[in-house]
């Protein structure tokens, strides 16, 4: 008897490590359900938090720039009332990512995309949906904002319910006449969350939605908000999903294995005049003034050449180190003039096995490139459009050198180094700090 039951034993702890084998090595297999708890929100943002310094000259922005950035009787200037996407944990408690307000007037943005943060580079886009291929993404939305709201992914499977975009579809009968129309998915709330209102989308990840053949493990879709296609992403309602081969992602660091680093760019000339704030934004910062939104020079003010809601070098947080492996899923939003060339100085990157160190970029499409740093310094990376050029649209990137695996945390080829700090918005009032010291 006792022989019987050592071999029971045996046979008991024989199952049980092999069950344990077997839930390791299907757990990169294994399909997840990807939480996310996001909020629609408005806030002050700030294009250039450095004015009126430019940072990419060190110098006082010229009458050129000061068309789009200066404040004034006829200007809006530099700063708008926009709405963001932010994500929440569960049940919305606690804010983990989303833009930081202008002067930090909201005290929770104190704490999100700080200096040094592995998402500060994210600027005004909303936070990265990441998933991989065989995974459901669950995303509950909160509109808190005053317009109704939706969440439209790129690339990824959804039923109608589920597609974040409201539109009249038809059907025809057996003699081929159409019928009644009918709002898409039966008149979905997912369509157009109201104000206050609350909706949860669910949407699939199938190997359509995942890398292909000639891509790397990971490649980037937009998302944005549908209920006015064109309002609602010109007040700043835009987003990347990131989806990863199967087992690839690295779910402790979120990136890619082998990956040491990922940025995600939106390169678009943000049409204020076509925000759901316009109205908003002139009573806000111009009072009574009588001013014809369709004045030539005020429609030009209010086109601001962007990286993530950045403009003349202010974006923050695009640093790496030396030899390191860095991914870039660069996008673009917008209009026929949002044909935009990103160019890296300093570096080349392979882009689907090509290498190259420029690319580009259409309305709703993105590229993913990879790139191995090793020239330290400040580089430049920009549009390369003259016109997108001269109106903003680049920014900076650091390479700091390493020292065995410690990142030199200083940029001795960089030219000036800056220190810059919030003041209070409200009255337009933002700066950059008193001067710029040479790096030596």
């Amino acid at each position: 008897m006792p022989g019987v039951l050592r071999r029971s034993a045996s046979w008991v702890l024989l199952l049980i490590v092999a069950a344990v084998l077997l839930l390791a090595w299907l757990g990169p297999w294994r399909s997840h359900s990807r939480e996310y708890w996001i909020k629609a929100e408005e806030m002050l943002w700030s294009y250039s938090p450095s004015y009126p310094i430019n940072r990419m000259t060190a110098a006082p922005f010229g009458e050129k720039e000061l068309v789009f950035l200066k404040p004034g009787p006829d200007r809006i200037g530099r700063i708008y009332r926009k709405a963001v996407f932010r994500s929440y944990g569960p049940n919305f408690d606690t804010l983990l990512d989303g833009p930081q307000p202008s002067g930090g007037a909201n005290p929770d943005g104190g704490r999100v995309r700080r200096p040094g943060s592995r998402e500060e580079h994210l600027g005004a886009l909303g936070p990265i949906l990441r998933a991989e291929v065989g995974d459901t993404i669950v995303v509950h939305v909160r509109n808190e904002t005053r317009f109704p709201v939706s969440l439209h992914p790129h690339g990824v499977a959804y039923d109608k319910a589920n597609e974040g975009s409201g539109y009249a579809v038809s059907s025809r009968d057996s003699t081929g006449s159409h019928r009644a129309h009918q709002v898409h998915g039966g008149g979905s709330p997912g369509h157009a969350v109201p104000a206050g209102g609350t909706f949860t989308y669910r949407w699939q990840v199938p190997p359509r939605s995942g890398p292909g053949p000639a891509d790397p493990d990971s490649i980037a879709w937009p998302y944005h908000s549908h209920v006015n296609e064109v309002g609602d992403t010109s007040a700043g309602l835009v987003g990347a999903i990131v989806i990863h081969r199967r087992g690839s992602l690295d779910e402790r660091r979120q990136l890619p294995k082998g990956v040491d680093r990922q940025f995600v760019n939106l390169f678009t000339v943000t049409d204020e005049n076509k925000s759901l704030y316009l109205e908003t934004n002139m009573r806000e910062f111009l009072g009574n003034a009588p001013i014809n939104p369709e004045d030539e020079e005020f429609v030009e003010s209010n086109l601001m050449h962007g990286i993530n809601g950045f403009v003349y070098g202010d974006l923050p947080g695009l640093t790496m180190a030396e030899g390191e492996h860095v991914r870039w899923h660069v996008m673009s939003m917008g209009t026929e003039i949002d044909i935009h060339t990103p160019h890296w100085h300093g570096a080349t990157l392979l882009e689907n096995g090509r290498r190259l160190d420029t690319t580009e970029i259409f309305p709703a499409s993105s590229r993913t490139l990879d790139m191995t740093p090793d020239r330290p310094g400040m580089w430049m990376f920009h549009c390369h459009v003259n016109d997108h050029m001269e109106a903003g649209m680049h920014a900076m990137f650091t390479v700091r050198r390493r020292h065995g695996n410690q990142m030199d945390r200083t940029v001795r080829r960089a030219p000036y180094v800056q220190r810059w700090s919030w003041r209070s918005e409200a009255s337009q009032q933002g700066s950059f700090s008193d001067q710029c010291q040479d790096a030596a």
